[in-house]
């Protein structure tokens, strides 16, 4: 564990000084490298800083006569500035140097087999896709979580659905632009199960900050059980308040832009709420998937967050609660 994580408070997620991967360990030893370096640089320089004030210590009413300059003095501090540029280049020769070799250890992981995951900016969401070729229509699709299993090679294919924006989750792996027009591959894996926070790193729009997504890694048998519970059809509505919220969802705005697997909701415009209560959190990690939180999402989203594509919604208190009760049921 490195020193960091070791400090009282400090939760350890989203920061590349607690790595549970491969690529982020490397990350992390560079850092590490260029902290210690510059850092050690600082504390010299002040104490050097110092020392000199110190000893040329003087008021206003006694200043100190000039000392005489010798050839010998001047050949010595020569010799001083001459000894800490060398040592400068040296330095940043050795960042350098560390920089390469993570640069390349980094792109050789590239070339591993791995399971492909895509990975689809929106303002301001994640669409994320298990791409399926020998059952198509068993394809999963999921918003702002992606479960990883424990110690297998995955590679994030990226791209953007409108502007730049960056996928970064700093325990995992460095940051990678996803432009619009381009697909991007970068490839992470996670060696210790948990739960770790992503963010889009490049400002993308209004609600950037509230932009966020979790790396849910866990045991190779949990993640099979989530993609084949991920992989289903949604249930059916199994009584009459749950029917007529199914009906609420199908009859107002919410099918313009969602789809649910199993019932005529079909659109691409907003997240697939087909498992929607199987999530931790909505509005891009921004809210924890509560009932609350999503009642007041549906009906006022602007509120919560000022810029979002989702518009508010004019439903009765009766037809919320059967919605709600409905999403419920979508795990």
């Amino acid at each position: 564990m490195n020193l960091a994580a070791a400090v009282p408070g400090f939760p350890g997620n989203q920061t590349s000084l607690n790595p549970v991967g491969p690529g982020a360990v490397h990350i992390e030893h560079t850092l590490s490298l260029i902290f210690w370096i510059t850092g050690t640089v600082y504390c010299l320089t002040l104490a050097a800083l110092v020392y000199f004030v110190w000893r040329r210590r003087h008021t206003l009413g006694s200043l100190p006569a000039p000392e005489p300059t010798t050839d010998e003095g001047d050949r010595l501090a020569s010799r001083a500035v001459g000894g800490a540029m060398a040592l400068t280049v040296v330095l940043l020769f050795l960042m350098l140097i560390s920089s390469f070799i993570t640069s390349r250890r980094l792109g050789k992981m590239n070339e591993q087999q791995a399971l492909t995951i895509d990975v689809y900016g929106h303002q301001w969401w994640w669409e994320v896709q298990y791409p399926n070729e020998a059952e198509p229509y068993r394809m999963v699709t999921t918003a702002n979580e992606i479960h990883f299993p424990v110690g297998t090679p995955i590679r994030i294919h990226g791209t953007s659905r409108d502007v730049i924006h960056s996928f970064w989750a700093p325990n995992v792996q460095g940051k990678r632009d996803l432009m619009p027009g381009y697909n991007t591959d970068v490839l992470m894996q996670v060696d210790k199960a948990g739960r770790w926070r992503g963010q889009c790193a490049e400002y993308c729009g209004l609600q950037h900050a509230h932009m966020s997504f979790y790396i849910v890694a866990e045991p190779q048998k949990d993640f099979d059980n989530w993609m084949t519970a991920q992989a289903q059809s949604s249930v059916a509505p199994s009584n009459a308040q749950t029917i007529h919220g199914q009906q609420v969802f199908l009859t107002h705005a919410c099918v313009l832009c969602h789809s649910i697997r199993g019932t005529s909701a079909g659109s691409r415009v907003g997240p697939d709420l087909t498992h929607l209560a199987s999530r931790s959190t909505i509005a891009a990690g921004m809210l924890p998937n509560t009932i609350g939180n999503l009642g007041g999402w549906i009906l006022n989203p602007q509120a919560l967050k000022p810029g979002s594509r989702m518009p508010p919604n004019q439903i009765s208190g009766r037809d919320l609660q059967d919605l709600l009760a409905y999403l419920e049921t979508l795990r």
